[in-house]
């Protein structure tokens, strides 16, 4: 099969577009055909070995070099066959799923893990529903785990153009939230379409000194915690969950990480709750985002799409910050 490989850290300059084995597959995966994938930022973070904290820590990341060659998260696609082990899935459904830790996406097959694939909704293309597992999940359980949010809420999204940002927005709304997003000028439109009920352009006035806020919800990590909490009341919530800013190929040391340390220590000590947002597989999540994208209260938006060969543009293009949403790769 076709896939786009790495075996060093570097820019996408490193990768390759090559021929490898078909994924095996263990008792309880699937074999799914790859239709279409997503870029999210771990892939461009994975791709460098960014921070060097992470090397450390992920599975996924070495050392030196990467323990996995194949990068990519979310996918779509066909099953092909299924482990034996595995029930609710048989071959030629239409599924989406994370392959997270195991990443493996950009490639014309995947072993994927059932327990991290659900039933393609059948009113999305396979492209719309590769570029929905992490971001989706993501925004899900910030807003409905961590944040808790419940109707009359006041909600601030910092980085809500963004792939999570733009799922965010519309669950805040589904649970019933005033939602305020925080965006550049030119996504202005882009989130008052998406349910916005006020815009703050960040080019030109500062979200800290607007509010206040029940919830504040940062995608971004270019604030510091003072920062974050100063919009919010007294009893407020902080959610951690940006992945930082490109540091013009330049591998840091911790990254966003440090914000999160800096959070579980002050947050013991603060009025406000501030909570990193953990990275885990979104598992049952799949089936509410789902439910959610059936009953017309979500919607996946697709800034620019790329076929495989092309993954290293399409890194290039997230990792510049010029993604508004999400980009898709389609495969096959």
């Amino acid at each position: 099969m076709k896939a786009i490989i790495q075996d060093r850290y570097g820019s996408p300059d490193v990768l390759r577009f090559a021929d490898v084995a078909t994924p095996a597959i263990g008792e309880h995966d699937l074999l799914v055909r790859v239709k279409a994938s997503a870029v999210n930022a771990r892939d461009w973070h994975f791709l460098r070995g960014d921070p060097y904290l992470a090397r450390l820590a992920s599975p996924v990341l070495g050392r030196k070099r990467p323990k996995t060659a194949i990068r990519g998260s979310d996918l779509a696609g066909v099953v092909e066959a299924v482990g034996a082990g595995v029930t609710g899935f048989r071959p030629g459904d239409e599924v989406f799923g994370d392959l997270r830790e195991g990443d493996g996406a950009f490639a014309e097959y995947a072993a994927v893990p059932s327990r991290q694939a659900c039933l393609k909704p059948a009113k999305l293309s396979f492209a719309e529903a590769a570029v929905i597992p992490l971001a989706g999940a993501t925004a899900l359980r910030g807003i409905r785990n961590v944040g808790q949010v419940k109707t009359g809420q006041r909600v601030l999204i910092n980085g809500a153009s963004g792939g999570v940002g733009t799922f965010a927005v519309q669950i805040a709304k589904h649970f019933g939230a005033h939602v305020t997003a925080v965006c550049r000028t030119r996504n202005i439109e882009l989130v008052t379409g998406l349910g916005a009920d006020h815009v703050i352009d960040y080019t030109r006035d500062d979200f800290t000194t607007a509010g206040p806020f029940d919830v504040v919800f940062d995608l971004v990590g270019n604030r510091s915690l003072t920062e974050l909490q100063r919009p919010l009341v007294a009893g407020g919530i902080v959610i951690l969950s940006g992945g930082g800013v490109s540091g013009n190929g330049k591998v840091s040391a911790v990254g966003p990480m440090g914000l999160y340390i800096k959070g579980a220590t002050l947050g013991r000590l603060s009025r406000n709750t501030i909570r990193a947002l953990n990275d885990v597989p979104p598992g049952e999540d799949l089936a509410v985002l789902k439910d959610l994208v059936e009953s017309g209260a979500v919607k996946p938006v697709i800034d620019r799409t790329y076929t495989l060969s092309e993954v290293p543009d399409a890194i290039r293009y997230v990792e510049a910050e010029h993604a508004r949403a999400k980009v898709a790769i389609t495969v096959g």
